[in-house]
């Protein structure tokens, strides 16, 4: 049986190759940004004046025809407003896109030398909202769903049950929804509860009703989802867990690294700020088979 190469993402030697200098992240952005050329990120006008004398700025008289509008390569983008050289930026950005488990602000604080911790924190978050832009077709094929709970007190962190039926509200935990198709891509979203009504919207948000198949665990919550998908479902209360090819395996692997992550790097994270790790997450996952998931990440930013 032939096995696929494995993508090899930008090493740290690449890293320093391609980027020895400010102006070399500088040229980089701009061309992810505006691959067809520089346009006015307010008016979208081709061919902006270069302003002589002051690098990687440009000026439009579309928009502003007596004074002009003056824009950077980092206006409009998370870069913008910052202290922080370009070349910072990036380094992050890899660090997060290299790291399959995730990496804290923390470790980003001792790693780039950052004068305080809140810097890292800022910018990982800025990246997050960056990553989280991200918009996905609807699932198709063979598509797996299931919920699951993230954070809480620690005396409930192992209680699957108490948790179900209630949406994780009495024991603080959040609750997340999750699709997949099978060799393809994740959509996850951090949801009110896990009742009928909420799973089947975010379904009918997720997955295109041309699926081959939808298959869920047996709560009740995704009872109705026949009504509208060719939908199976796998008995985990009663030992099943694969049946032919009936099974939610790759929903809930991608969980094990989610949770993974939020206990081995980041420890605790509060319920307002999930949805962004959860971003995180989803942008590494899809991006898994993507050789340039740093220009792909860059694009976004």
């Amino acid at each position: 049986m032939a096995t696929k190469k494995p993508i090899h993402q930008l090493s740290i030697a690449q890293f320093e190759h391609h980027f020895p200098d400010e102006d070399a992240c500088c040229a980089y952005l701009v061309g992810k940004r505006w691959p067809k050329g520089v346009r006015c990120p307010r008016c979208g006008a081709e061919n902006p004046t270069k302003l002589k004398g002051n690098p990687w700025h440009w000026q439009c008289y579309q928009c502003a025809p007596q004074s002009s509008y003056r824009f950077s390569h980092i206006t409009g983008t998370i870069f913008e407003n910052t202290n922080k050289p370009l070349r910072d930026w990036f380094r992050v950005i890899h660090l997060m896109l290299t790291s399959k488990k995730g990496i804290s602000a923390l470790q980003i604080y001792r790693y780039m030398g950052f004068g305080s911790y809140k810097t890292a924190w800022y910018m990982a978050h800025r990246i997050r909202a960056a990553l989280a832009s991200q918009k996905l077709d609807k699932l198709g094929g063979v598509v797996e769903v299931d919920e699951t709970f993230v954070g809480g007190k620690a005396k409930n962190r192992h209680d699957r049950g108490g948790g179900h039926g209630t949406g994780g509200i009495g024991s603080g935990k959040t609750p997340i929804a999750g699709a997949v198709s099978r060799k393809g891509n994740v959509v996850a979203r951090v949801i009110a509860n896990v009742r009928a009504s909420t799973l089947t919207a975010f379904v009918h948000e997720a997955v295109s009703h041309k699926v081959s198949l939808l298959c869920t665990d047996q709560w009740v919550g995704y009872k109705h989802l026949g009504d509208n998908y060719p939908h199976a479902v796998i008995d985990h209360a009663r030992g099943e867990y694969v049946i032919g090819a009936v099974h939610t395996n790759t929903i809930e692997g991608f969980w094990s690294i989610f949770k993974r992550g939020v206990v081995g790097s980041f420890h605790k994270v509060s319920r307002k700020y999930i949805p962004l790790y959860v971003a995180e997450f989803q942008f590494r996952y899809n991006n898994r088979q993507n050789p340039d998931i740093f220009g792909t990440a860059i694009a976004r930013c």
